[in-house]
């Protein structure tokens, strides 16, 4: 019989069975290796079970096991103590494991728990070696494709007693398939009925269009817990993870699968099911990308599953920049960015690039996302922030809605993303808010709703300072424009509240001046000096000086456009020294204690 070393080795590839001398024996080394492999395994599933079962002092004489794994063990059965503190240290050795063999990693990755596999995840340091590849994908159905098993998904969910948005985008993606699937069988392909507008929207090929239909609809459905449960059971899990493979190339794509499974991750009864599934080997790699996108997508999902170290839940649209993951670092305040129209968690906050017209979307391409100053300069002079971004769909013009039914009003969006925000944990530390265009006055509406609020008072008692960047508090000269540029045609509902005559904004500024008044929270205001492009035809001053004027706090005007106010060319330049500076000034006692 050989060694136990030499049985689990042989397991692992690391001890040659076909180096033997005797060349008359070749017929029968297979037949030896896998016998060895077998006892291999049968030895480490048998000790597992007596480490596991025997009391956690008991020394290790009376099984049969190699000295230099005792540790692998021994860490394995500390990461189920009952122990909370035991638990965290034991996944914390794990990640900081180094000089390790294969199969140890893969010891631990067949033996440990979801809560120790989600921790490893979650640890900075940990070997992507700790995660086994995801189980394989069940074959599709005979003369099926990924398109319309998405469709049928889709339609298997409940399609009454829902939002006007989600019934929206529900009966555009099965009507746009039905197209695709007629057309890929002989028909004629075309945007028909309410497609029409969200033909420019989407790429030149039809299946691919009707994915990110059905994926925006399925976005909205997940957002509902018995929906959820109902994607989970028709097999949507497997679905999701075929489809994020076929679309590597595709940040669209993958963005929405992502927002499907952070939302999915909210509900606490699916957690197994998500880890079985394989998802936590997928996440554990993109959250240490080095696209602040497809990270911060990663980090909400993994953080919505570790409910060993995260009592907050990040609903969809808002997200974590800082600290992606677990770290021993106490978080002593919470740093918010609110984009404005037209923003995005991510895009809003990147250095500053070439100009861009208003209307004309950045590229969605994920080399767009790789700079954000937030996580890439304020969480290095800050770490002990947590620092979160949020995000919410706005448009110029209904006709660019990507929900025609849509009319957010700023009071709506505003108890929408506080209720977000709330379940996220903010109120519970200092807050600093940092806002840029529309973005303020969702702020305000923020913070004058939650001073209405008993169950909401900690974010009106732990705000500590605003920051807005060209908030239009007076009302825009946008809304103006719309009847001589074709984006702004039929001009949303965000636009028509800019306007100056909005009496909707005026009531907002007075209250909120009422409230601030005996409260000791820091404002500062910057506000643009140059004039923004709207569409190919006219230059406008977004933000006047005399709009940006709050009429509280510091206000600073800065040689650049709307777009530019809050993208910093460079670490040193004025606008990201100021900004850090107000920061560590309003938080100065809270990051000192």
């Amino acid at each position: 019989m050989m060694s136990g070393n030499c049985s689990i080795n042989a397991a692992c590839g690391c001890c040659s069975l076909y180096g033997m001398s005797d060349k008359t024996e070749n017929h029968g080394i297979t037949y030896q290796a896998r016998k060895e492999l077998h006892k291999a395994v049968r030895k480490v599933l048998a000790t597992s079970a007596r480490i596991f079962r025997g009391p956690f002092a008991d020394t290790f004489s009376t099984v049969d096991i190699e000295d230099h794994d005792c540790a692998v063990w021994l860490l394995l059965r500390k990461s189920r103590s009952d122990d909370r503190a035991a638990r965290l240290q034991a996944v914390q050795e794990m990640s900081e494991a180094r000089h390790w063999h294969d199969y140890q990693y893969r010891i631990i990755a067949q033996a440990c728990d979801m809560r120790t596999l989600t921790g490893l995840a979650r640890s900075k340091e940990s070997d992507l070696r700790f995660f086994l590849h995801p189980p394989p994908l069940p074959s599709l159905k005979e003369d099926s494709s990924t398109e319309e098993e998405l469709r049928h998904l889709l339609a298997s969910l409940p399609q009454t007693d829902l939002d006007e948005c989600i019934q929206c985008f529900t009966a555009l993606a099965l009507s746009e398939s039905s197209q695709s699937l007629a057309a890929q069988k002989g028909g004629l392909w075309c945007f028909g009925g309410n497609g029409l507008p969200y033909a420019e929207s989407f790429g030149e090929v039809p299946s691919a269009t009707v994915e990110m239909f059905c994926l925006e609809a399925l976005v909205k459905h997940s957002e509902i817990p018995t929906h959820c449960d109902k994607i989970e059971a028709n097999g949507g899990l497997q679905l999701l993870q075929r489809l994020y493979q076929l679309h590597k190339d595709c940040p669209k794509v993958q963005r929405n699968i992502m927002r499907i499974l952070g939302n999915m991750a909210l509900n606490e009864h699916l957690h197994s099911t998500i880890v079985r599934s394989g998802w936590v080997s997928i996440l554990a790699e993109a959250v240490k990308s080095q696209h602040v996108m497809e990270a911060s997508h990663a980090a909400r999902t993994l953080a919505n599953l570790d409910r060993e170290t995260v009592p907050d839940k990040y609903q969809d649209g808002v997200y974590l920049l800082h600290p992606l993951y677990r770290t021993s670092q106490p978080i002593k305040a919470d740093v918010l960015f609110i984009h404005g129209l037209m923003g995005a968690a991510f895009k809003t906050w990147r250095q500053q690039d070439n100009d861009q017209d208003l209307t004309e979307k950045v590229s969605e391409d994920e080399t767009k996302y790789t700079t954000c100053w937030p996580k890439s300069w304020l969480a290095r002079d800050c770490p002990a922030l947590r620092i979160i971004s949020v995000e919410y769909d706005t448009s110029l013009s209904d006709w660019r809605a990507r929900c025609p039914t849509e009319r957010k009003s700023i009071a709506f969006r505003s108890n929408e993303l506080l209720r977000k925000l709330r379940a996220a944990g903010v109120g519970d530390r200092p807050v600093i808010w940092v806002s840029h265009s529309m973005g303020g006055l969702l702020v305000k509406k923020m913070l004058l709703e939650a001073s209405k609020k008993p169950e909401m008072s900690t974010i009106i008692n732990n705000t500590r300072g605003i920051i807005f960047y060209s908030v239009p508090h007076h009302g825009s000269h946008l809304a103006e424009y719309s009847v001589n540029i074709r984006y702004l045609l039929f001009p949303s509902l965000e636009v028509k509240e800019l306007s100056k005559d909005s009496p909707a904004l005026k009531t907002l500024q007075d209250d909120f001046l009422e409230f601030a008044k005996d409260k000791n929270f820091q404002v500062l205001s910057f506000v643009e000096t140059l004039p923004t492009y709207i569409g190919s035809m006219i230059k406008l001053h977004v933000v006047p000086l005399q709009s940006a004027d709050l009429g509280l706090g510091d206000l600073i005007p800065v040689d650049v456009n709307h777009l530019n106010i809050c993208k910093p060319k460079t670490k040193d330049a004025f606008l990201y020294q100021r900004t850090l500076q107000f920061i560590r000034d309003a938080l100065a006692k809270d990051l000192e204690n």
